[in-house]
């Protein structure tokens, strides 16, 4: 892709507009000292790296399916996001903090199911309509629904964060970052790839479930776990090295199945 092309796309463009309002609302944080800044640096923080990574997808999902439907909503894709996300955090961290009292493997493993479950809500209510039928339309709602929850959290940690470190505008600005850039590797990729199977199960079967897409949520969950198990290791290489791994595998297994959407749809064909 030359520069004048990638230029031209609109997830680039969020990402490179985003990043650049990000760092001034930050600048201005850090000279000024004024705390009004911070709705607007956590904000920015939590959602550039996310809204640009769903408008790839959708772009995607739009050369993909041009011959089957036409474009899915925006405002489709805002509610996916935000309901989903305000659906997946509140059930998951209600459910989390009533059942999960002591910090085990198992435990971990716990939490990667609810949470990959509270995640697919939004998304299979979409799927039961059966209004977007295709593998790219599976892939996008669960890249968005996924990105709502992780933005969602991002805000939360960046504001714990915050308030911890006594209003140490560099632990904010690491938090935002770490979790920001890290946000496709993660919740969007597990979501996406659970979303990807179920809705192209039913494309090649007819079937509204199978083994398949519990084969898939098992994986996710274990990816999550894997992910959540690393990040509890005080040795910060360590943590880094697992999510490498993870994220690695997760983005690689998202990858693959954007391929193979663009294999089976008739306009690549």
């Amino acid at each position: 892709m030359n520069i004048g092309r990638l230029l031209g796309q609109r997830w680039f463009q969020i990402l490179g507009i985003g990043a650049a309002l990000f760092f001034g609302s930050e600048q201005a944080l850090k000279t000024t000292g004024n705390p009004n800044f911070v709705p607007t640096v956590i904000l920015l923080g939590a959602f550039v790296v996310p809204a640009a990574f769903i408008a790839y997808f959708s772009s995607q999902e739009r050369t993909l399916d041009r011959a089957i439907h036409t474009e899915v909503p925006f405002s489709m894709l805002v509610t996916c996001f935000l309901v989903g996300g305000v659906i997946g955090t509140v059930l998951a961290g209600t459910i989390e903090y009533t059942t999960l009292a002591s910090f085990n493997i198992a435990n971990l493993f716990g939490v990667g199911a609810i949470e990959e479950a509270a995640k697919l809500i939004f998304p299979v209510a979409l799927f039961l309509r059966a209004r977007h039928r295709s593998e790219a339309d599976g892939l996008l709602f669960g890249v968005t629904a996924g990105m709502g929850f992780a933005a969602l959290e991002t805000m939360g940690y960046g504001l714990v964060a915050l308030v911890s470190s006594q209003g140490d505008i560099n632990t904010l600005e690491e938090v935002l970052l770490i979790r920001g850039l890290l946000s496709p590797v993660g919740h969007a990729a597990w979501t996406g790839l659970v979303c990807a199977v179920l809705w192209r199960q039913r494309e090649r079967t007819g079937k509204s479930f199978s083994l398949a897409v519990v084969g898939v949520f098992a994986l996710a969950v274990a990816l999550h776990a894997a992910w959540d198990i690393g990040s509890s290791f005080s040795q910060a290489y360590i943590t880094y090295i697992g999510y490498a791994v993870v994220g690695g595998i997760s983005l690689t297994l998202l990858i693959l199945r954007l391929r193979d959407a663009r294999r089976t749809m008739p306009s690549a064909v």
